[in-house]
């Protein structure tokens, strides 16, 4: 019998590719599904970003490059995050990664022993458990409350934060809810991880897909927290570049210097090509960020308005990203059962609440990262389907 390091025991699969393996079996018998499951941009990677990374390509840009990142790359980021936070960020504090996860695992293997407790959102993106996990860390969840537009429920964290307390991962706009933590809440968590000492991982990949005026609040932006803060971002979402694999992180030099070491260990560098993509993503004219922002909104509206006609169903109206968690509780239902239920007999591939923690239960993730057409299709079998 083979004796395996207990470290990856806890790793599950994610939920949203368990569940597109269900729905395309679905498909290879005959049944026409409708996707909501997976949270990816419907749109190609924007025209201009597309053709630099061909011409990247075609300029020779696909060799080994500094584990770090390209400097032109990291330096736009740093302007770009110095203007949108108010935190003055050096190209020494920005670490390219292939994709945006890698931000998250190695900031917290740098930082947390075994034995320390790692504060996150539940629900949550299920790789914050993971990565806890695998630091040897210990998971402590805290719960979103969705009157409070699935911020905190800042009394629970309270109760939860101590000395044994070193890292507070956040999510906003959040996966797989929508909300955006105001800034209110925010000052109260920079608060107590500064008189506890703690380190915060914001996780802004959607900071650029919201419906509020002005810039969604980030925690970096905060008095004293500039040096406690690991800012996550990257350009799937909002460049419709997730099968790139580009993201980043932002924070502390030092910090900095050990990811990158991690990084030269792990994979090397992130693809050349790529990031004279993402340069050009950042640099040139941000107009299709703003009329995909317009069909979002249009989407999201047509979407929960839907479901908040669906008997034992309501909808908060996200503020951010582009998913909806609508609230099932009344149904009587589990989350899981109504899920797969929808699934094999609505045809129409949604989320539990439960594929994002324990604090998912009674709610469903759908994405409407897809058509007007697609949602209209998808509500009208909905419908069907809670009549029946």
């Amino acid at each position: 019998m083979v004796n395996y390091a207990q470290r990856t025991d806890h790793l599950r699969a994610e939920g949203a590719y368990f569940v597109l393996a269900q729905a395309q079996a679905l498909e290879a018998e005959g049944k026409d599904i409708l996707h909501f499951e997976i949270g990816q941009p419907d749109i190609d990677t924007y025209e201009r970003v597309a053709q630099a990374g061909i011409e990247a390509i075609r300029a020779g840009h696909t060799r080994y490059n500094p584990p770090a990142g390209i400097p032109e790359l990291r330096e736009i980021i740093a302007e770009v995050v110095s203007r949108r936070t108010g935190w003055f960020v050096n190209i020494d504090q920005v670490v390219i990664s292939p994709g945006a996860k890698p931000n998250l695992f190695f900031p917290t293997l740098a930082l947390v022993e075994p034995g320390d407790e790692v504060l996150y959102p539940d629900p949550g993106f299920p790789s914050y458990a993971a990565m806890i996990g695998v630091a040897g860390g210990v998971p402590v969840p805290v719960p979103l409350v969705e009157k409070s537009n699935f911020s905190f429920n800042l009394e629970t964290f309270d109760q939860l934060i101590s000395s044994r307390t070193r890292l507070i991962i956040l999510n906003s706009p959040g996966n797989p809810t929508g909300g955006v933590m105001p800034l209110s809440d925010l000052e109260h968590i920079a608060d107590l991880a500064m008189k506890y000492d703690c380190w915060v991982i914001s996780d802004e990949i959607y900071s650029r897909i919201h419906y509020l005026e002005g810039e969604v609040p980030s925690i970096a932006s905060l008095p004293g927290m500039a040096d406690r803060t690991i800012l996550v971002d990257g350009f799937s979402k909002t460049y419709a570049m997730t099968g790139w694999r580009l993201g980043y992180g932002v924070m502390q030099a030092e910090l900095a210097r050990r990811v990158m070491l991690l990084a030269t260990h792990a994979y090397g560098c992130t693809a050349h090509f790529t990031q004279y993509a993402g340069l050009e993503a950042l640099s040139g004219s941000q107009t299709e960020v703003g009329a995909m922002l317009i069909r979002y909104r249009q989407r999201r509206d047509r979407l929960v308005s839907g479901l908040n006609n669906l008997p034992g169903v309501s909808c908060e109206l996200p503020q951010g990203a582009f998913y909806a968690f609508p609230n099932i509780q009344e149904t009587g239902v589990s989350s899981k059962e109504l899920a797969e239920s929808i699934l094999n007999e609505a045809g129409v591939a949604l989320l539990p609440g439960t594929a994002f923690g324990p604090g998912g239960e009674g709610y469903l993730r759908l994405s409407y990262a897809t058509s007007l057409e697609q949602i209209d299709h998808a509500l009208e079998r909905l419908t069907t389907f809670f009549a029946n």
